[in-house]
């Protein structure tokens, strides 16, 4: 029996790898459709005779979300969820808005990088790499007209440091780029985490994790 070459094998690999998310698309478009009997990954397509061109318009973006939250920030995003145009287009979008002060807290999007602009404000951006590269902090102060990126799948935020409103769009690489917000994930899991695993994992007592997982975890998205 042959085997193939390890090069080969490597080859195939790394192919496989660069195809793990959003693939190309087969035709120009293919507007998403739901079908709650049927789940695939991904999005069924609108049959493209009966496509019109409000498939491809988002307005979204027209108005300022509300920032009246305990984080005094709103995410609007613009996914295939909300704009079903994207579907196998391998993009989105997100419009955010911070109230002075306001936070778009630690989190992820474990499907797409993030190409952040800022329109208006002061912003406190940054991210954390990976424990192989001893979880390093980037971080920058962005000013209007500014852009920055957070690689896929890295832990990132955004902070107001200015005294009036801010505001940024981002670009992410995907149609579906997910969101885990950390905060949220860890002390607001339903059903919670074994406080014996949240006490040894952050070195604190008890008490300290009741008292986290008790609190109401806000979404901003």
């Amino acid at each position: 029996m042959k085997f193939l070459p390890t090069s080969l094998l490597i080859l195939a690999l790394a192919t496989a790898t660069a195809f793990a998310f959003d693939p190309s698309p087969l035709q120009d478009f293919c507007v998403a459709i739901n079908d709650p009997k049927v789940f695939v990954n991904g999005k069924f397509c609108k049959d493209q005779k009966q496509v019109t061109a409000d498939d491809f318009l988002f307005k979204g973006f027209r108005y300022p979300g509300n920032t009246a939250n305990p984080l005094g920030s709103k995410v609007t995003p613009a996914f295939v969820d909300q704009f079903p145009g994207l579907n196998t287009l391998g993009i989105s979008m997100a419009r955010i808005d911070f109230a002075p002060g306001g936070l778009n807290p630690p989190h992820t999007h474990p499907r797409g990088t993030e190409v952040l602009v800022v329109t208006e404000g002061t912003l406190l951006v940054g991210f954390v790499t990976s424990n192989q590269l001893n979880n390093t902090l980037f971080t920058k102060v962005l000013y209007k007209g500014d852009v920055f990126v957070f690689p896929i799948g890295l832990i990132h935020f955004q902070l107001n440091i200015g005294k009036t409103p801010a505001l940024a769009f981002a670009a992410l690489s995907s149609q579906n780029p997910g969101v885990i917000t950390i905060a949220n994930a860890v002390f607001g899991s339903k059903p919670p985490i074994s406080a014996d695993v949240l006490t040894k994992a952050f070195q604190v007592d008890k008490k300290v994790v009741d008292y986290l997982q008790a609190q109401f975890w806000y979404d901003n998205n």
